[in-house]
């Protein structure tokens, strides 16, 4: 929406106005009548409207330890769990403590979930070959599948797992020439997706 020519000299004409009359009763002196001022003929002062992209929010909430996280962008929601949480060290082999994560994951997608695909993505730091961390994040993302598949059977859902190594993380794993240890097991995770009612 544009304004017109006379409008936009009188938004002009009372901010001209408040300033002198505030510089007037700075200085002491009584304010005076004012008449609204009448632009020059043929001015004219285009007002364009300001037009800024809106994006999505992604929400996300992590746990105090950093080992779970679930953020939704749109209806997709996604559970990410440190795979420190849930294999011992360069292991695919879910521990007992995985168990119990991947049990309220179930929970969380039985109470959410539209059913249909579930993706499941294994993510590694930066630590080792490509090929060495896309076989384990692969792994890694088939032992919770599996583990899912088992807890979900009846739900109506299917499940693709992929691994993509360490070329997804999630922070950077060395800042300003340095690893950082914390933003490695962050990166150190398998991502549950699915679709929210």
């Amino acid at each position: 929406m544009s304004r017109s020519p006379e409008s936009a000299w009188r938004v002009l004409g009372a901010a001209v106005l408040a300033a002198v009359v505030a510089a007037g009763l700075v200085a002491g002196a009584a304010p005076a009548a004012w008449a609204e001022p009448d632009p020059p003929a043929g001015a004219t002062a285009p007002v364009d409207d300001l037009i800024l992209p809106v994006d999505d929010l992604l929400a996300e909430i992590e746990s105090l330890d950093g080992s779970e996280s679930e953020s939704k962008q749109g209806e997709t929601i996604t559970l990410a769990l440190t795979s420190d949480v849930l294999f011992a060290l360069d292991e695919a082999a879910l521990t007992a403590r995985a168990t119990a994560r991947l049990g309220k994951a179930a929970d969380k997608i039985r109470q959410e979930s539209t059913g249909g695909l579930i993706k499941i993505m294994g993510h590694t730091d930066d630590q080792g070959t490509d090929a060495y961390n896309d076989r384990l994040s692969l792994r890694r993302a088939q032992a919770v599948q599996e583990g899912l598949r088992a807890l979900l059977a009846g739900q109506g859902v299917s499940f693709r797992a992929d691994g993509f190594g360490e070329r997804r993380p999630k922070v950077p794993n060395v800042v300003d020439g340095e690893p950082v240890e914390e933003n490695r097991a962050r990166n150190r995770r398998v991502e549950i997706v699915f679709t929210a009612k």
